[in-house]
């Protein structure tokens, strides 16, 4: 049972690495997952976007077995 992570653009940088994965456990969330993995990079920004499964989700997204989650820094344009 397990979660497969993905980091894009500099959260890969912050964080050390471009893919990981995490045991699940029941009630686990985004943010939840987010804050075990940010722990891991004092540099780690606390604003993010994320996905389940390829759509776009709140960080309070209840994760299942088997999800695939991805997390992308805040975009900005100019």
């Amino acid at each position: 049972m397990s979660i497969k992570v993905k980091l894009f653009a500099s959260l890969a940088e912050s964080v050390g690495r471009r893919e990981a994965t995490f045991d699940y456990s029941d009630g686990m969330t985004v943010g939840s997952l987010w804050e075990t993995l940010s722990k891991e990079s004092s540099a780690a920004p606390s604003e993010i976007l994320a996905a389940v499964n390829m759509a776009y989700c709140e960080l309070e997204t209840e994760l299942h077995d088997g999800d695939e989650v991805a997390f992308f820094p805040p975009v900005t344009g100019g």
